[in-house]
């Protein structure tokens, strides 16, 4: 909804017809504003007939528009929106995400895997207020790159940076599963949960997944495990982004989802196996909606001045009158 907050200003319209009414009787001059081209030896041109009297009309109808704007901000335009505030705590969610080689392969709709998974979970929370989200990536090592927040863009900024191979080409994940779990452990959220979204077997790393599945149960970590991918040769094609070298060819895809499914198991959670991006989107907001939490809120309201854009409108009416009057026209301008 558009309010104003000097509506009195809307009495200087009266001025606009006043100003032709003055110009008519001759009381008012015309303003006149001349431009000089110095350079210019060509010919020059008039317009006549019906095209002069239709820009003749459209410049002065521009005018007037821009007199309307520049009153229009004078009064001062506010848009109010309401805005949802959260007064009580939902659920923390961190993704461990693997970014290893494998996640190259490009069998998720046309799409490799990792692009498919950062598809999904940007998908994903902004279909889902009131949680708060993290990101720890996995590679040969874990670290954690987006603590649980509840500022989204900032989120998705830094999951869209995401890149194949930027933390080595192992697998991790009992290092990416007891990451997320130490910065889960101290969260005062009713309900905290992981989802793990991977293609292959722990290969590196310095904790057991099981142990961090353990670890995360222990916690009251609840632990879902996402099994990206299809089995079989699947097209791959990355570029390392510390070396700048590209990697294409064939992958023999064939992870073991018994490990998978079991650390879900020990964690409290569930195993998904997906092949395409429809499939990783109804199993994150399967999750999703089973983390849920009732929440309190309440709604503020929020003030868009929007003065700044009127007169920048006027301004662009202006000038096209402008340039009609002085490079089509060649008169002065009201």
């Amino acid at each position: 909804m558009i309010s104003f907050q000097n509506p009195l200003a809307f009495l200087f319209l009266l001025l606009i017809p006043l100003l032709y009414i003055l110009r008519y009787f001759k009381i008012f001059e015309q303003i006149k504003f001349y431009a000089v081209l110095k350079d210019w030896d060509g010919k020059s041109f008039e317009w006549s007939g019906r095209w002069y009297n239709f820009l003749y009309i459209f410049s002065k109808v521009l005018t007037v528009l821009g007199c309307f704007c520049v009153i229009v901000a004078m009064a001062d335009p506010v848009k109010k929106t309401q805005e949802k505030v959260y007064t009580s705590l939902g659920t923390d969610i961190v993704f461990v995400v693997d970014t290893s080689p494998s996640m190259a392969a490009k069998d998720m709709n046309g799409n490799n895997r990792l692009v498919a998974a950062q598809s999904a979970i940007n998908y994903l929370i902004f279909q889902h207020d009131g949680y708060r989200y993290g990101i720890v990536v996995l590679g040969s090592e874990a670290s954690v790159l987006v603590p649980p927040t509840s500022d989204f863009s900032y989120f998705k900024n830094r999951i869209d940076e995401l890149q194949i191979g930027l933390f080595g080409n192992g697998s991790a994940i009992g290092d990416g599963i007891g990451t997320a779990v130490c910065h889960l452990a101290s969260s005062k959220a009713p309900k905290k949960c992981i989802i793990l979204l991977t293609d292959g077997e722990n290969n590196a790393g310095e904790i057991h997944p099981e142990t961090a599945a353990n670890l995360a149960a222990s916690n009251e970590v609840a632990l879902y495990v996402v099994g990206v991918g299809s089995k079989g040769t699947v097209p791959i094609e990355y570029v390392d982004p510390i070396t700048g070298k590209l990697y294409s060819g064939y992958l023999n895809s064939n992870f073991d989802s018994s490990s998978l499914k079991q650390i879900a198991s020990i964690g409290n959670g569930v195993y998904y196996e997906v092949q395409t991006i429809e499939e990783l989107n109804s199993a994150l907001s399967v999750v999703v909606k089973n983390e849920n939490v009732q929440q309190n809120y309440t709604y503020k309201s929020v003030d868009e001045l929007l003065y700044k854009n009127v007169l920048l409108l006027a301004g662009v009416l202006f000038l096209i009158s402008f340039l009609i009057n002085k490079l089509l026209l060649r008169e002065g301008i009201y």
